[in-house]
């Protein structure tokens, strides 16, 4: 038998498969990179527009939150991570290249996805968004972080609390160090209480709607949300989707009735509408509206005590 015949015959080229959700995360967190932009105004339209042309269901939408979500939350621990297991520092490393080690590192120490199953996915994302020359760096450095689980990370890329406690609980709780300080100055106290407040920072929040009075009302609203709504906390407005998913798919969100609003938002909101004044009150101005969330609860809450809002904003961006 010859030296020829006995080599493996190539493998066909298999073209990359595109999955729809962690397309729409990768070009979601390309957005925050390139743009600036703010991943609350992103994610809705990018959702919306998959919902419409990919046939989005609710699960998928959750899964693509998270994962937009939680690889931000958690950017500055996966950064610390990644550069441990790179042979460069990571201003070398290609944003694009980045933002997809970044989803691939969160899906393997921030959620419950298997490990062969969260760096098979990122490495086809890798050969559909980078080619698949870099998917192999991609595969290569996602087997290195596969390795560990978070905890055992932190223990390697954290510097010890007793050398510098505040570059540790930096990396730990994925904060920018002089964020730490601050907050670290202005609660006072030991390591418990900053600690704490950086673990709650890091919390996934839930998504909140407002219920705008004389459109709709809170009870409506949870009836028409369904059994994973829940009544909001503090403000007499909120529902909350204990599920999250894609909030912009519901009727009442659809045409304004109800909008995407946390609960501390909404309370500032009611705190103004409830000043007392003197005066006819009938104008009102919000001169920093943008992007428009308590300026659409305040006009509302404005029309029930027979006042219009004018809501303004310099800001293009906002």
């Amino acid at each position: 038998m010859s030296e020829q015949s006995r080599r493996r015959p190539s493998q066909p080229y298999r073209r990359p498969k595109k999955d729809p959700v962690r397309m729409l995360a990768f070009e979601a967190l390309r957005a925050v990179d390139e743009r600036d932009a703010y991943a609350n105004l992103v994610l809705p339209p990018l959702l919306r527009k998959a919902r419409e042309n990919e046939g989005f269901e609710a699960r998928d939408a959750a899964l693509a939150t998270e994962l937009v979500y939680g690889t931000l939350r958690r950017q500055g621990t996966y950064d610390a991570v990644i550069a441990a297991c790179v042979d460069r520092p990571l201003r070398e490393v290609d944003p694009p290249v980045l933002d997809v080690l970044s989803l691939g590192a969160h899906q393997l120490l921030g959620t419950r996805i298997p490990t062969h199953a969260a760096v098979s996915a990122s490495v086809e994302l890798a050969r559909v968004v980078l080619g698949d020359g870099r998917a192999k760096f991609v595969n290569a450095v996602l087997r290195r972080i596969a390795q560990r689980d978070l905890d055992g990370w932190l223990a390697e890329v954290a510097p010890p609390y007793e050398e510098d406690a505040e570059d540790h609980l930096a990396v730990v709780h994925s904060h920018p160090r002089w964020v730490v300080s601050a907050l670290w100055d202005a609660l006072g106290g030991g390591r418990a209480g900053i600690e704490d407040l950086l673990e709650a920072d890091n919390e996934r929040p839930e998504v909140t709607l407002v219920a705008r009075p004389g459109r709709i009302d809170r009870d409506e609203l949870l009836a028409a949300v369904g059994e994973d709504a829940l009544p909001g906390r503090w403000s007499p407005y909120a529902v909350r989707l204990a599920e999250g998913g894609e909030p912009g798919a519901l009727e009442a969100v659809a045409d304004g009735r109800a909008g995407v609003q946390d609960e501390g938002s909404q309370l500032v909101a009611a705190a103004l509408a409830n000043a007392p004044i003197e005066g006819p009150d009938r104008r009102w101005l919000d001169g920093c509206a943008g992007p428009g969330g308590k300026a659409a609860l305040l006009g509302a809450l404005a029309a029930g005590r027979g006042a219009s809002l004018l809501a303004a904003e310099k800001q293009p961006h906002r």
